[in-house]
């Protein structure tokens, strides 16, 4: 049942709700009193958000003017929170139609205004100069303004939260290398924002005056070098002092590849974060606080900003991660129900047996995979696979879980992602790392007729064309090793959980 019916305040659409922005938004504006209206491809996603049973989700896609104008009914602030940047090498063109799709919808529906969270660009620096990930965000910025409808244009540089692209690259950047030889661009001088100084500004946009309608950049108090903030995050995090070398060969699309080997964020995703830092991204006029005033402590510095995100990670109360946006390229279609699978091929690998456990204990270890917790078999293998993952381009294992004993549907899981969760019964992971087809894997509970605990580990693989049929059958004989050890295993966690005292953790 929707809360929204209790409310009485503005009724705010948020489009990427299930990305790290709109997932940390959409509990700032019920706690100042809006009605809340998300747009996404997949609602089911947000199904298991605390804030799910307060909001209403439609399902649509910014590309898709019917479904953008069934979503504006009613709407009085409008956020646009996506970007295409990662589906192909027309990601401008998509974002360009997108923006102006959700402009012209805007305007037709009668929307007070939009709200948009864009990147600062630097002035003076020519747009073919600029990186096409900022220089798209500066045109969909540009179309919205345009659009008719008053619209408030956020410019942010590096947004400092836990979970934050930035703020992981920063992390383990420091935190695994003490000795660093970088790219020349960690001596560009960057404004860093705290994420709770920006959801702050989207929060206050919405009561913008009419007569406004322009762009704003926010951030924090503190202007430094990526090499001053990496120093710096290494104090905060009470960490030897970094020695940090520069190098002027290293290429923006040769740090993507250095940044990936090193941290959680896959090539794909660092590659705009390290071309952003080409130029100076720093304020030029916070003219915001004439509109949302800075109250006592804000905007937070980068220290503190670094403590706050790092509570959250040793707390494990990390809301939304970067990784919670889809991966550009991965698959995204649920398992089909049709046990024919309409005449498509479809391999399996189906291994039951007895747990001496409850299902409770069983479930609790089968809802800690991953992460920290590894996959229960020949971790080498593993270990591996996501290695060659992220040489092709993939997502590798390093994103981890979001919580450590929690997962929720939409949540990224190593190289998986959370389809579908039935807590005490079903876990079901879609593969996102780079495949000649789509694949998943399920971990069941059940309790048999005689009153014992069962464990069900299926794995499914839908191949495409005759490469898929040739990895399949190329990888079928470690099978035996790798799923058979791991359902084994699994089994042997839980029975071990189940002696042991019931304050010990699940490992």
């Amino acid at each position: 049942m929707s809360a929204q019916g209790d409310r009485t305040g503005p009724l705010s659409l948020v489009t990427g709700a299930t990305g790290y922005i709109g997932g940390r938004l959409v509990p700032e504006l019920l706690a100042a009193g809006h009605r809340v209206r998300c747009l996404a491809r997949s609602p089911d996603r947000l199904r298991d958000h605390t804030w799910a049973g307060e909001t209403r989700t439609v399902r649509g896609d910014v590309t898709d003017a019917a479904s953008v104008a069934a979503a504006m009914r009613g709407v009085d602030v409008a956020y646009y929170l996506v970007h295409a940047l990662g589906t192909g090498d027309d990601f401008e063109e998509t974002d360009r139609r997108a923006a102006r799709i959700f402009g012209e919808q805007a305007r037709a529906a009668g929307v007070r205004r939009v709200v948009y969270l864009g990147g600062l660009t630097p002035p003076g620096v020519p747009e073919r100069e600029l990186s096409p990930h900022l220089r798209s965000r500066a045109e969909v910025g540009r179309i919205l303004l345009a659009s008719g409808t008053p619209t408030t244009v956020l410019r942010a540089a590096v947004v400092i939260g836990s979970g934050s692209a930035s703020f992981e690259m920063l992390r383990y950047l420091t935190e695994r290398l003490p000795v660093m030889v970088t790219p020349s661009w960690v001596h560009t001088r960057i404004q860093p924002v705290a994420v709770r100084d920006v959801l702050r500004a989207l929060v206050g946009s919405s009561a913008m005056p009419d007569d406004v309608s322009r762009a704003f950049d926010i951030g924090g108090p503190d202007v430094l070098t990526y090499r001053e903030m990496m120093l710096r995050y290494a104090a905060v995090a009470e960490l030897p002092r970094r020695l940090i070398l520069s190098v002027p060969m290293l290429t923006p699309g040769l740090s993507s590849h250095w940044v990936g080997l090193v941290t959680p964020v896959p090539a794909s995703i660092a590659r705009p974060l390290t071309e952003s830092l080409r130029h100076e991204v720093v304020c030029h006029e916070h003219d915001i606080a004439r509109y949302v005033p800075d109250p006592p402590g804000h905007p937070i510095g980068f220290d503190e900003a670094v403590r706050l995100a790092l509570r959250k990670v040793r707390d494990a109360q990390v809301a939304t991660r970067w990784s919670s946006a889809s991966v550009p390229g991965a698959p995204s279609d649920p398992l089909p129900t049709d046990p024919g699978w309409a005449g498509g091929s479809l391999y399996t690998d189906d291994r039951e047996l007895a747990v001496d456990a409850p299902r409770a204990v069983l479930w609790r270890v089968i809802e800690s995979i991953g992460g920290e917790n590894g996959w229960y078999s020949f971790p080498l293998a593993w270990a591996v696979r996501g290695g060659l993952d992220r040489l092709v381009g993939g997502v590798g294992l390093r994103r981890g879980r979001r919580d450590a004993t929690r997962l929720r549907v939409g949540d990224s899981l190593d190289f998986w992602r959370v389809e579908e969760i039935e807590p005490g019964r079903l876990l079901r992971l879609r593969a996102e790392m780079r495949l000649p087809g789509r694949a998943w894997l399920e971990l069941y509970t059940r309790t048999d007729p005689e009153g014992r605990t069962r464990f069900r580990q299926r794995a499914l693989f839908h191949p495409h064309g005759l490469l898929g049929h040739a990895y399949w059958w190329s990888v079928a004989p470690f099978h035996t090793v790798v799923f058979g050890g791991m359902a084994r295993n699994i089994a042997k966690a839980a029975e071990a959980q189940a002696r042991a005292p019931r304050s010990a953790p699940v490992r």
